[in-house]
């Protein structure tokens, strides 16, 4: 068996990334989290139904004043031409 020298092809390629807007992406959701005891509300489509948790988190606990919004949307990336 004869000796294997190593080899590498290198290519470079223009990437781009951009928000996920294709029909079937997954949708963009809303949450909100207490800064406080870090409890999280459910995730939602509709903003509306995160910031109606946070309204009766704060009723419950009324030192807690502080909060995270957290949004998931999707992103893609491709490459190029």
């Amino acid at each position: 068996m004869g000796t294997v020298s190593p080899r590498a092809v290198l290519r470079f390629e223009n990437w781009t990334l951009e928000p996920d807007v294709e029909p079937d992406s997954e949708p963009v959701t809303y949450a909100m989290q207490c800064a406080v005891d870090e409890e999280t509300s459910p995730a939602s489509e509709d903003w509306v139904a995160p910031q109606d948790w946070v309204l009766k988190h704060c009723g419950k606990h009324p030192s807690h004043h502080t909060y995270r919004e957290i949004i998931t949307r999707p992103w893609r990336a491709w490459r190029r031409p």
